[in-house]
């Protein structure tokens, strides 16, 4: 039969039923139908935490490597298996962008580290944090060359799997990358910097798949960090043991209780427990099981120093070797070139600009 000859009165008898049912009614039948999809007792990988919150919400937390296939699998059934209400990974908002780009893309963009993202980096955080963090790009850039594989695909999967399950929301969970950097810089000593941004700059040990899947048990990213930074226990509390209690606090927050819509309001409150997936590196879940049980208070660390006097020595360190380096270039280039220069009309202005105020002083 086809749809000319359906019966007239068919779609006004669905019309009217479907009228009949409210926003709330509507909520509560697809809530019903997703609890129901949710197995009980769930199988779920070795690398999944389940943690509880006092009001009887869960929270299972899946440790990851973040450059592993395996990892990726374990947060697909996770979601799949237990049909959260909230999902929330190690991500800010300042490296939300992963989360919608192609593996060949994120792949082409890890491994291109040049002056330009370097200037950028700089003119978004500062001299010290944008050091810092193209310091911290080089080494997921030297994992992403050794194993032809970009970092971040367990967060990726986790916000395709989310957007399949009904009411699931996606949550950021880790504190703002500057706030991290520029707390990281502060607890430095200058030459504690130095080393640091040398051992970083020097990274050469081959890393092949299977060490990868051997770093289920400490996320491979975070240990070859905890190696370098081993010798410097600040650094460590503020990379690790802070962002620990952050995500801790973020997890809490989300895996409270769900408020059900109500018909009128006069119906009183209903409250159901919450389900959340969280997705973190494996180095991450040790702490966040520590700081579970604990009342955490995160406006400590996310406070920013103010710069000390090494900051500033090594912030004019940076500026003089960038000078220094230029100034070298326009050397090697030649006497021609460098005229060239010169007789720019961007150039002229500017050094009239000094020719004056040198006048005036």
């Amino acid at each position: 039969m086809s749809s000319s000859d359906a019966p007239e009165d068919g779609p006004k008898e669905t019309s009217s039923v479907s009228q009949n049912i409210t926003d709330a009614d509507a909520f509560k039948i697809l809530l019903e139908m997703k609890i129901k999809k949710r197995q009980k007792k769930p199988t779920l990988p070795s690398t999944v935490t389940e943690l509880d919150t006092e009001d009887g919400s869960k929270v299972y937390v899946v440790g990851t490597a973040h450059f592993s296939d395996s990892s990726k699998k374990d947060v697909v059934k996770t979601i799949q298996d237990v049909q959260p209400d909230v999902v929330v990974v190690e991500l800010c908002q300042y490296r939300v962008s992963m989360l919608k780009m192609d593996e060949k893309t994120l792949l082409k963009e890890a491994k291109e580290i040049n002056l330009e993202k370097l200037q950028q980096a700089i003119k978004q955080n500062g001299v010290m944090s944008g050091l810092m963090q193209m310091l911290l790009l080089k080494v997921s850039a030297h994992i992403t060359e050794q194993l032809g594989m970009a970092p971040g695909g367990e967060f990726r999967e986790a916000f395709k799997e989310a957007s399949k399950v009904p009411f699931c929301k996606f949550h950021l969970g880790d504190r703002p990358i500057p706030v991290t950097f520029k707390r990281a810089i502060a607890a430095l000593s200058f030459w504690q910097k130095v080393k640091l941004a040398w051992g970083l700059c020097f990274l050469s040990d081959p890393i092949s798949k299977d060490d990868v899947e051997k770093c289920k048990q400490k996320d491979l990213l975070e240990q070859m960090m905890a190696e370098m930074i081993g010798e410097f226990p600040d650094l460590h509390r503020t990379i690790v043991s802070e962002r620990d209690i952050y995500l801790t606090y973020m997890l809490k927050q989300a895996a409270k209780q769900i408020e059900l819509p109500r018909a009128s309001e006069s119906e009183p409150r209903k409250y159901i427990p919450a389900v959340v997936v969280g997705v973190v590196g494996m180095g991450h879940v040790p702490g966040i099981e520590k700081n579970w049980n604990s009342d955490l208070n995160i406006q400590e660390i996310m406070s920013v120093p103010p710069p000390s006097a090494s900051n500033k020595i090594f912030k004019f360190v940076i500026k003089a070797t960038v000078f220094g380096l230029m100034g070298y270039g326009c050397y090697r280039i030649g006497q021609r070139t460098v005229q060239f220069i010169l007789s720019m009309p961007a150039a002229q202005n500017y050094l009239q600009k000094l020719t004056e105020i040198r006048s005036h002083h």
